[in-house]
């Protein structure tokens, strides 16, 4: 299926949840605020939220500094 992710377009796996996503990309969930087609994912339900195609994604993952 057809997402977009942070601007970018690409073919991923039917049936994907924003936790498969996630993880296929590297990012930790602790530290990722997810947002799909301009509402807020809770990270409590990134293993229960499916992807459908055409989904626009946008992936910010916090950094510490100091």
């Amino acid at each position: 299926m057809r997402l977009t992710v942070n601007g970018e377009m690409g073919d991923y796996a039917d049936g994907l949840t924003v936790a498969d996503l996630l993880r296929e990309r590297g990012h930790d969930p602790a530290v990722v605020v997810v947002e799909r087609n301009g509402q807020i994912v809770p990270a409590a339900d990134f293993a229960a939220t499916s992807l459908c195609a055409d989904d626009v994604l946008e992936l910010v993952q916090f950094v510490g500094g100091g």
